[in-house]
């Protein structure tokens, strides 16, 4: 797999928000990664990386999360030569990319110390989420709870469990090893109280039934995210006035967790 650097100009290393694209994890490419967030956090003094992940027409899950978290350790190994701090990686993306960076700031750290690979020796963990029009769970049925209408029914969801196109999630009987597989891979169910914050953004177009980047999943992840005692800060495009507006909080949301070393 393939990612492009953004090096920022700077004499001391320095932070990274790592760039995950969308494409209901079937579609899309780390070019053009959102220029309003590249930009920014590189006048800013963060280096930028958008990655590319496998594609569910090439596997299912978890080869999605799982490249990504490979980019991240790939990241961290290259510290010293691109400059960057490893201690203060940040991720965000639009729906499918948000929601693997989401799976990656909860789930508990793929580091192995033991692999005989040296990359496996590098934490997954990261400082803070952006998660744009984002889904909360990839569980069909719980999404059938939150979601008014059949976004539970989503196309995107077949391929990404490896399911066939005449799969039916009213009718057709989950079996233990899927259910375990849909689990592991809803984002929320790996939340415990040492994960790091999320800044959650939907636009108000979506708020219709059947729609899978509805804004009810940010509230379902903001009340178990509240219930820990882990800051998200949740809005939509009728909390700004100016077009684009959610950008200037999103950046100075995820310069205040990057922080200085």
């Amino acid at each position: 797999m393939k990612l492009d650097f953004w090096r920022a100009d700077s004499e001391t290393p320095t932070a990274l928000f790592v760039w995950i694209h969308g494409g209901g994890f079937r579609g899309g490419d780390k070019a053009p990664a959102n220029p309003a967030l590249l930009e920014t956090f590189l006048k800013a003094g963060i280096s930028v990386v958008p990655i590319n992940y496998r594609l569910t027409g090439i596997g299912p899950y978890p080869m999605q999360m799982h490249d990504s978290a490979r980019a991240i350790q790939f990241l961290r190994s290259k510290a010293g030569e691109w400059n960057i701090d490893p201690d203060r990686i940040a991720a965000g993306g639009g729906s499918a990319g948000s929601a693997i960076s989401q799976w990656l700031a909860f789930h508990d750290d793929l580091a192995n110390s033991k692999s005989e690979d040296p990359l496996d020796h590098y934490s997954t963990r990261l400082s803070c989420v952006l998660a744009l029009s984002m889904q909360s769970t990839l569980d069909p049925r719980v999404i059938k709870e939150i979601i008014p209408g059949t976004a539970f029914k989503n196309s995107a969801l077949k391929p990404f469990y490896g399911l066939p196109d005449d799969w039916n999630w009213d009718t057709d009987t989950i079996d233990p090893e899927l259910d375990a597989l849909i689990k592991d891979a809803s984002m929320i169910n790996h939340l415990t109280r040492d994960d790091p914050p999320v800044y959650i953004f939907h636009t108000e177009r979506t708020r219709t039934p059947g729609n899978i980047h509805h804004p009810n999943f940010g509230s379902y992840l903001e009340t178990a995210m509240n219930k820990l005692d882990i800051e998200c800060i949740r809005r939509t495009s009728a909390d700004y006035d100016a077009r684009n507006g959610e950008y200037e909080e999103m950046v100075e949301f995820a310069l205040r967790h990057l922080g200085e070393k």
